[in-house]
């Protein structure tokens, strides 16, 4: 990895822009709050700065209160931007507005649909997650690691996982969740904020809901839609997809999961998701959106059904082309 690079850009460098991709889960938002962290014990001047505000359900992360958003933030003036877990420069939405006029680009991420946009990449597809890149990189300048700086690793790796169950999960990947433990967080805590914290109106709403999905080619596919009259009743506290997504990966014989979220009338977000040899981040880059090969999505021009006869389509095709071979 480049690492060498990145310091010298840190190095020369005092004021400093973090962002990530649109919609940040978990690992994106702790890798940023730990860079920032990072980045303001060497005394650097830093903006955290995402697309939309960040939602209550993120708040016990130390240091969330930092994180801005562009409506909010939109005059700020960097000399260089980290762009964390991010595939493409244009996933930032409106911040990409902020990095231009020479600014220097640091792209450090682990999806392998990266498009290497920044002016340095630091790109490991091998990694589990953008945290334990960031730790790894930490390592390796021999920055130490404070209480509050292991828990926002912690929290980003344990999410882009899956509570260390899926199959980016490594031996070094146990090994650095080691190391964080032993600064005395409780990952109890940590685990029950994160995933254990569903109001009673959403969890009633979502009983309902979850009963309406849909299989297709004998019950290898499973999807379901979100119209956004369907999406406004529940909190933006409560993580939506992240939800139906653990409720459908329980159905026997399912491999691919699908979530398409109506943006507007002539919009559609597609999440994908995969726990067989079909390769979503393949799937997602029809469409020029991408991901991991069990995790990805994209953005399709036109209506829930508009979108889900195009991607049924590619289903298809990927499906029947695994039957030839």
């Amino acid at each position: 990895m480049r690492f060498k690079k990145i310091r010298e850009v840190i190095r020369r460098h005092k004021t400093f822009l973090i962002t990530t991709h649109e919609n940040p889960d978990w690992d994106a938002l702790c890798s940023e709050l730990g860079m920032a962290i990072y980045l303001r014990a060497l005394g650097k001047k830093v903006y955290i700065i995402n697309d939309e505000k960040l939602p209550a359900r993120y708040a016990f992360l130390p240091g969330a209160k930092a994180i801005g958003h562009y409506a909010a933030k939109k005059d700020i003036l960097c000399e260089a931007a980290i762009v964390l877990d991010c595939g493409e420069l244009r996933r930032t939405g409106k911040v990409v507005n902020l990095i231009r006029g020479g600014v220097i680009v640091v792209n450090m991420d682990h999806h392998v649909t990266n498009d290497f946009f920044g002016d340095f990449n630091v790109v490991d597809p091998q990694a589990s997650s953008t945290a334990e890149m960031l730790y790894t990189f930490l390592r390796r300048v021999r920055h130490p690691l404070t209480k509050e700086l292991a828990l926002n690793l912690y929290a980003g790796i344990m999410t882009d996982t899956g509570s260390f169950r899926f199959e980016n999960t490594s031996a070094y990947t146990h090994r650095v969740i080691s190391e964080l433990m032993k600064f005395g967080f409780s990952v109890t805590d940590v685990y029950q904020k994160t995933y254990e914290s569903i109001p009673l109106s959403d969890l009633k709403g979502f009983a309902g809901l979850v009963s309406r999905f849909r299989v297709l080619f004998r019950g290898r596919v499973v999807y379901l839609d979100l119209p956004q009259k369907i999406v406004s009743k529940f909190s933006e506290d409560f993580d939506l997809r992240d939800a139906i997504f653990k409720f459908l990966r329980l159905m026997k014989g399912a491999e691919v999961f699908i979530i398409f979220t109506e943006i507007d009338r002539h919009t559609t977000r597609v999440n994908l998701r995969s726990s067989s040899t079909v390769d979503v981040a393949r799937l997602a880059q029809y469409f020029n959106g991408g991901g991991h090969t069990r995790a990805s999505g994209c953005t399709v021009e036109g209506s829930i059904p508009h979108a889900r006869e195009k991607m049924i389509k590619q289903i298809r095709r990927i499906l029947q082309a695994g039957r030839e071979r």
